[in-house]
C-alpha cells in the first residue's frame, strides 16, 4: 500500500470521513490503479485536500511541488505533466467504476477543469419498512385481513419485486454505460504507429525530459539582437532566455501527443540542462546543437552533422552536413538564403543510445526555428510516421532503433506545409 500522502482528522463528520477513507482505500488497491504510484499519491492528496478544505480549489503549482516533487521553479504553462496525470486519474477512476467498483456505494470523481476531489453517493431507494421495522404496508395489512386471497397478494408482491429487481438492474446498466462513455471520450485510440515509435518514451519509470534550445544572445530586443561571440562579446550581458517559434509550437505538439500516451513530459530549457539530466534520463532535443549546445556533450548524429556556414550569401547560417553521401544525395542541406523569404529548410530527425544505454536521445532539429517545427510535427503525425517506420522496415509489433534521418521542408508565410524524407540511415 503507498504511504506518500496520508490522509488525516478532517472537519467533516467521522462516519463520512471513515466512509471515504475507505472507498479511497479500495480505489489504491483495486487492480485499474495497480502499479499508477503517481496516480496513487495524486489521489490521496486530493482525497485529503476535499476532506481538510471542503470547497477549497486546488493549484496545479500545489500538486506539482507536494505530490511530484516539482522544484520551486516549476512553470505549469511549460509543464503540462499535472493536466496529464488528471486526465490519466480521471480514466482510471471511470474505468475502475465500469468494473469491479460497480456496486460501490460512494462515487469518487475529478470533474473535468478541476482539481477538486468529490465524493457522491449512489442514489437506493430505501423501503418504508426498512426505515421503521414496526411499520405494515398495505400489502400486509390487506394480507393480514383477507387470507383467502392470499394468492392475489403473492402475486402483487412478486411483480413489486420484479419491478425492483428491474429498476436496479437497470440503474447498474445505465451507470456502467456513463462510465464507459466517458472512459471513451477521455481516451481517444492511438494509432498503432504512436505506440511503436514512442514505445522507449513511456515505458520507462520517469517521465522524458524535453529539452527546448534557447541560444545565448546579446543586444537588446528593442534595438536588435544577435548570437553570443566569445571572441567579442565576453563583456557583453548575455540574453539566454529566448526561443524561437517553431520551439514553441515544437512543444504544444509534443505534449498533444504525450497526452494521447496518457504520459507526462518535463519540459526545460537547454541552458539549464546537465549532464546529471542526461545520465538519468530519456531525452527529446528540440533544436540543432548549434542552439541547444548540451547536444554537444552527449551522443550525437554522425551522418548528418550540423555545421555554421563560413562564406556566401548564407554565411553565418546553418547546414547539415551529409557525412558520407550515397549515390543520388547531395553533400549537404541548406535552407532558402537569409536574403530571400524562407521557402524550403531541412531538419534532421535521429534517435540514439543515450549516456546510459537504457535511455534513449530524440533529436528533432532544423536549421531554422521552422524547420525544427517541422521535424517535430513529422514525429507527431500518423502518415509521416507510417512513412518512416516504412523505411525502416519496423512493423507494427517490430522494435524501433537508432537511426538518423534529413527531411526537406517546404515553408510557406512562416508555416511548414510539406515534408519528404530525403535521406536515412540505420545505426
Amino acid at each position: 500500500m503507498l504511504t506518500g500522502v496520508k490522509l488525516s482528522v478532517t472537519p467533516i463528520q467521522l462516519d463520512e470521513k471513515d466512509a471515504r477513507l475507505e472507498q479511497v482505500h479500495k480505489l489504491v488497491n483495486s487492480h485499474v490503479l495497480h502499479g499508477s504510484e503517481s496516480l496513487c499519491k495524486m489521489l490521496q492528496y486530493l482525497a485529503n485536500q476535499a476532506t481538510h478544505h471542503p470547497g477549497a480549489s486546488v493549484k496545479e503549482y500545489q500538486i506539482a511541488t507536494e505530490v511530484f516533487g516539482r522544484p520551486p521553479d516549476f512553470d505549469p504553462h511549460l509543464d503540462s505533466t499535472i493536466r496529464v496525470q488528471a486526465g490519466r486519474l480521471r480514466s482510471k477512476l471511470a474505468e475502475y467504476y465500469a468494473a469491479e467498483g460497480a456496486q460501490d456505494h460512494i462515487l469518487v470523481e475529478l470533474p473535468k477543469g478541476s482539481y477538486a476531489l468529490s465524493f457522491h453517493e449512489r442514489a437506493h431507494e430505501i423501503r418504508s419498512s426498512d426505515a421503521n421495522p414496526a411499520y405494515q404496508s398495505p400489502l400486509e395489512i390487506a394480507i393480514a385481513a383477507q387470507p383467502v386471497r392470499k394468492w392475489l397478494a403473492v402475486v402483487i408482491m412478486s411483480s413489486v419485486v420484479l419491478a425492483a429487481v428491474v429498476a436496479v438492474a437497470t440503474d447498474r446498466f445505465l451507470v456502467r454505460r456513463a462510465a464507459h462513455a466517458q472512459l471513451s471520450s477521455n481516451v481517444p485510440s492511438v494509432p498503432a504507429v504512436f505506440e511503436v515509435f514512442w514505445r522507449g518514451f513511456v515505458t520507462g519509470p520517469q517521465e522524458p525530459w524535453v529539452i527546448f534550445s534557447n541560444a545565448a544572445f546579446v543586444g537588446r530586443p528593442d534595438a536588435g539582437m544577435r548570437y553570443y561571440n566569445s571572441s567579442k562579446d565576453a563583456r557583453a550581458r548575455v540574453l539566454d532566455y529566448y526561443t524561437g517559434v517553431g520551439e514553441v509550437l515544437a512543444i504544444h505538439a509534443l505534449d498533444d501527443v504525450f497526452a494521447q500516451l496518457h504520459q507526462g513530459v518535463r519540459v526545460k530549457r537547454g541552458s539549464l540542462f546537465s549532464l546529471d539530466d542526461a545520465k538519468n534520463n530519456d531525452l527529446i532535443f528540440i533544436g540543432s546543437p548549434i542552439e541547444n549546445l548540451t547536444l554537444l556533450e552527449i551522443p550525437n548524429t554522425q551522418s548528418f552533422v550540423f555545421q555554421r556556414i563560413t562564406s556566401g550569401v548564407s554565411e553565418g547560417a546553418m547546414k547539415i552536413t551529409n557525412v558520407h553521401p550515397q549515390p543520388g544525395e547531395a553533400k549537404e542541406y541548406i535552407a532558402t538564403p537569409p536574403t530571400e523569404s524562407l521557402a524550403e529548410d531541412y531538419s534532421v530527425v535521429a534517435l540514439k543510445r543515450g549516456l546510459d544505454a537504457t535511455h534513449s536521445v530524440l533529436i528533432l532539429a532544423g536549421t531554422t526555428t521552422i524547420g525544427t517545427q517541422a521535424a517535430v510535427e513529422y514525429v507527431s503525425q500518423k502518415s509521416s510516421l507510417e512513412e518512416l517506420l516504412r523505411r525502416l522496415s519496423v512493423s507494427e509489433s517490430g522494435e524501433l532503433k537508432p537511426f538518423e534521418a534529413v527531411i526537406r521542408v517546404k515553408v510557406a508565410r512562416g508555416v511548414p506545409v510539406g515534408t519528404e524524407l530525403v535521406s536515412l540511415r540505420k545505426d
